[in-house]
């Protein structure tokens, strides 16, 4: 039996994405977390691709020091660089279900900053 704290999670989850969807020209960026790593993708909910990644577990990241806030600012500044490569410029935000605050938050002001707008 799941816990009262994941049913919630999980119910806020389906209801922000009833509500969210991603097209070709303005994708969804879905934000996972874990005690340890953090990633976002931007998802054409339309085709079912992710059209761009990031994480904090991939090659070139692993170096990023600082806190968990700040290595999650520099991967949603990395996801807005590969965006913009990809000619993205708007995207609707996916919290995953969490509330707007710490990494979450802090991914969202990282791809504001390099570029994209949601």
């Amino acid at each position: 039996m799941k816990s009262k704290k994941v049913q919630n999670r999980q119910s806020r989850k389906r209801r922000v994405r009833f509500k969210i969807y991603g097209t070709s020209k303005c994708p969804r960026i879905s934000v996972f977390s874990s005690n340890k790593h953090i990633f976002a993708q931007i998802i054409d909910d339309t085709t079912g691709k992710t059209l761009v990644s990031a994480s904090d577990y991939e090659k070139g990241t692993k170096k990023i020091a600082g806190t968990k806030a700040e290595v999650a600012k520099q991967i949603g500044k990395t996801l807005g660089q590969r965006a913009k490569a990809k000619n993205i410029r708007k995207a609707v935000f996916d919290r995953g279900g969490k509330l707007y605050h710490g990494r979450v938050k802090a991914i969202a002001e990282g791809a504001r900053e390099s570029g994209l707008e949601f």
